[in-house]
């Protein structure tokens, strides 16, 4: 009989952890910086490209998510097997002379949620080998440019926890009405299953709260919307050219390299603009093309910001139109009709 109550007993407790260590949504991005600059150092440090990717991958997960250890996000299983899967392939390819950006992208093809971020490693490595840029000195570049997007989407989490925890309180609201009634003495569950009246209160007060968390959860989604690919066409630019390579040369290699890995061009007009700047003045290209590229980011964190302040002004439209005609249906009309049938019952 004990063992029979613990196994419930153990999934609620599992599932109620679940819910409290929500993966961070940084924590991919964050592990991919981390493989970026332990490859970065290692290179310069003269370790042959297929020995540091099996040293990279042979350290612990814990050590490639440092917010683990904190407490603030669990290594998920997938995100896990995804690195390891990504790693071995890499080392693989590395030492084989193979493609390792085709190694990577191949290696992601059944994990969509963390293949962004790999997908950014492997074109910026694909542009380093391609141009022959230094790739100890661009793959620190890149790893800045992951840190900062990882960082973003923190801070817009943090400035979404608000709004989002209001959302999901007012949504319970009508179904505390309901429990409210009870407790006053009013019958409001037997009138809300009971009575035709109460049916449909029940019926449209569902599909309207079922259509409130919707919205909810649509604007909170489009709220926390990032890349990892902010000013990544400039950076790559920046690589290319920085190994020799022409103008046109960069923007070919950096084209295939983007295309190969599934990441849509954004910068383009950007980087244009950069170019002719440094033709006019005679300036370095590749300079000012990580300059763009780092006020790029910083655009992208300020908009993630406004979009996250902006959340809990535009909850109030599933408020107004959703919730609060639902709680007046499983709330305010069973009391109503509860008390319409006592007055009328008492009074005959």
């Amino acid at each position: 009989m004990t063992g029979r109550m613990s196994q419930p007993l153990a999934r609620l407790m599992a599932r109620v952890g679940a819910l409290r260590d929500r993966p961070d949504p940084a924590g991919d991005i964050d592990a991919v910086a981390a493989v970026t600059e332990r490859l970065a150092v290692l290179l310069s440090a003269g370790v042959p490209a297929p020995t540091a990717w099996g040293h990279v991958g042979d350290e612990p997960e814990t050590a490639l998510r440092g917010e683990a250890a904190r407490g603030i996000g669990r290594p998920e299983g997938a995100g896990a097997r995804t690195r390891r899967a990504v790693l071995g392939a890499a080392a693989r390819a590395a030492a084989d002379g193979g493609s390792v950006s085709g190694a990577i992208a191949g290696s992601v093809a059944d994990d969509p949620a963390s293949a962004g971020a790999w997908s950014v490693l492997a074109a910026a490595w694909a542009v380093a080998a391609e141009s022959g840029a230094p790739l100890a000195t661009s793959l620190r570049d890149l790893a800045a440019s992951l840190r900062d997007e990882a960082q973003l989407r923190r801070e817009v989490r943090t400035a979404l926890a608000g709004p989002v925890a209001s959302a999901r309180l007012v949504l319970a609201l009508p179904l505390i009405a309901v429990a409210f009634g009870a407790l006053l003495g009013f019958d409001t569950v037997a009138i809300l299953f009971g009575n035709p009246v109460g049916l449909a209160c029940v019926v449209l007060g569902g599909l309207l709260l079922w259509a409130g968390r919707r919205w909810s959860a649509r604007l909170a989604s489009r709220a926390s919307a990032s890349r990892a690919d902010a000013g990544l066409e400039l950076e790559l630019l920046a690589i290319a050219m920085s190994g020799g390579a022409s103008i046109e040369r960069a923007r070919g290699i950096v084209g295939d390299a983007l295309s190969s890995n599934g990441i849509a061009t954004h910068d383009r007009g950007a980087s244009d603009a950069v170019i002719a700047l440094a033709a006019r003045a005679g300036a370095p290209v590749s300079d000012l093309l990580r300059a763009e590229a780092f006020r790029l980011r910083r655009v992208a964190r300020a908009d993630g910001a406004a979009r996250a302040a902006a959340l809990g002004v535009r909850l109030m439209l599933p408020l107004g139109a959703c919730v609060l005609p639902a709680f007046v249906l499983l709330g305010v009309v069973p009391l109503l009709v509860s008390v319409v049938s006592a007055t009328l019952g008492g009074g005959s």
